[in-house]
This record gives C-alpha cells, structure tokens and sequence, in this order.
C-alpha cells in the first residue's frame, strides 16, 4: 500500500497550477491537426509545479482508452502514464470535495464536473488551474483559469 503525504496548508502553492484532463490528452493522443497542443502540453508536463485529482486521471483513462476515440491508447500506456503522474499532488475525491463542488456549481452555473475541478485545486491550495474547458482568465473565489492553448 503505498501512502501519498500531503503538505500542510498554512500558506498558499501560489506557484503550484493544476492540470486538467485536456492536458493529459493533448500529451497522450496523436492527432494532426493538434500538434501544438500536444507540444505544449508535454512541456507543461516537464514541470514540477503541478498538482491534479483522482477525477482527472478517472477522466483521462476513460477519455484516452475510449474504443471509439481515434488514436486512442492502450490500457496498459494509460495506465503507465497514471502511475508516472503520482509525482504530481493528487486530491482524492470526497463527500467534502463533492459538497464543495454542488455549491460552486450553483455559485458559478458551471457543470458539476467543472466545479469538483475547481474545488480540487483550491484544496490543493493552487491558484491556477490549466483547462480549455473553463473560461480563460476566470476567477472562481480565489482560483483563476488558464487556457494554456490559447495560442495553439
């Protein structure tokens, strides 16, 4: 059973972002017509300042071993990709992380899905997380949304 530490949250990763799936997928999936976002998602991923939760590794199996998904990856790629990505800070999902989430939600008419990627950061004290699915430049209570392909 291998145990993840979790740093104390007195002060904030003011320097740590979070990822979303979209990141992971861009690295993984080999298409055409987004080669610069999978460029610019693998240097993204060369950083050591990143952190993410379980739902964006949920998503992204599901998302890049999905039978009907062109270039899609195997299961045991995807699995070696989760298992390089523990370096990384990972927020669990919780009953409180779910509760979070319904209020944001309802806060910032946002998805559900969207809002649990929200409030998993800001339990990782992060100040930025890095999603095309959000928009960009956004702030939601102390958290700010970046587009890292904007100019992709």
């Amino acid at each position: 059973m291998t145990v993840r530490r979790v740093a104390p949250k007195t002060t904030k990763r003011a320097n740590v972002r979070f990822i979303d799936t979209n990141v992971l997928l861009y690295a993984v999936l080999r298409n055409e017509e987004e080669q610069a976002k999978a460029a610019r998602a693998n240097e993204i991923l060369l950083g050591r300042d990143l952190a993410l939760s379980v739902q964006v590794l949920q998503e992204f199996y599901t998302q890049a071993t999905r039978e009907s998904r062109p270039g899609r990856i195997t299961h045991e790629l995807a699995t070696s990709a989760i298992d390089s990505l523990r370096r990384f800070p990972i927020e669990d999902v919780t009953i409180g992380l779910m509760l979070a989430a319904l209020e944001t939600r309802t806060r910032f008419q946002i998805s559900y899905w969207d809002a649990a990627i929200i409030e998993a950061a800001r339990r990782l004290d992060c100040e930025v997380v890095l999603t095309e699915d959000l928009n960009d430049g956004q702030d939601y209570a102390g958290v700010r949304v970046e587009n890292p392909f904007r100019d992709c």
